[in-house]
């Protein structure tokens, strides 16, 4: 997982980033509210640690831009225990709530939590989020850092079963089946060329598609 720290404290963020590198994650900081909404729009978060009190730009404030681009999990973390913040951070869009002073612990089972849910979520919908790369299926949208992709109508469906069977080792013939169709006369040269074609537009999401040598291809984060 790819955690994003925002506490304009210092011991907070780096107890916090200990605790996620230590579960084997990544973690990135921010100060304030105004660096957290730069970075959320430059990089993929799994989910983003926020405090409320910040100077700059408050926690809240930093959510609410947040949500006009991305709906990455945010947990929020206040000193204040009042129930009016914990409604008004539900209401404009996070999706837990911590009082400091907390426990590491149950921060990252906090984390777990919103992570798993927001994944649910947004497979039920047809939408997945691998680091920058945002594939919208039911939408046929595909965005690289923000960006939409231009894929062919052949790299849209390519990419929309990698995407649906991510981690199953695909071969080329049963590609050539489910994305071509029974029908389609044409070799394994075909699957290749439009993988190569894929790749090009994923730009450096084009890691995902793994080569299995002498088989075929697995979407692997």
């Amino acid at each position: 997982m790819k955690i994003l720290i925002v506490d304009d404290e210092e011991r907070i963020r780096t107890v916090l980033k200990e605790y996620i590198e230590f579960e084997g994650g990544e973690a990135d900081e921010a100060q304030d509210g105004m660096e957290a909404v730069t970075m959320c729009r430059e990089n993929g978060y799994d989910a983003v640690l926020m405090d409320i009190m910040m100077p700059k730009l408050d926690g809240f404030s930093a959510v609410k831009e947040i949500r006009k681009f991305s709906s990455v999990p945010v947990i929020m973390l206040s000193a204040r225990g009042e129930e009016y913040d914990k409604l008004f951070g539900f209401e404009i869009g996070s999706d837990d709530y911590v009082t400091k002073p907390f426990s590491p612990k149950e921060v990252m089972a906090r984390l777990h939590a919103v992570i798993r849910r927001g994944n649910s979520a947004r497979r039920a919908d047809g939408v997945y989020e691998f680091e920058g790369l945002k594939v919208d299926i039911g939408g046929r949208n595909v965005f690289v850092d923000g960006e939409k992709a231009e894929l062919t109508p052949k790299e849209y469906e390519l990419l929309f079963y990698f995407v649906k069977n991510a981690g199953v080792a695909l071969t080329r013939e049963r590609l050539l089946s489910q994305v071509w169709g029974y029908d389609f006369f044409g070799d394994d040269r075909t699957v290749d060329t439009h993988v190569k074609m894929l790749r090009g537009n994923l730009k450096q999401y084009r890691k995902f598609i793994v080569t299995l040598r002498g088989l075929g291809y697995k979407f692997e984060v």
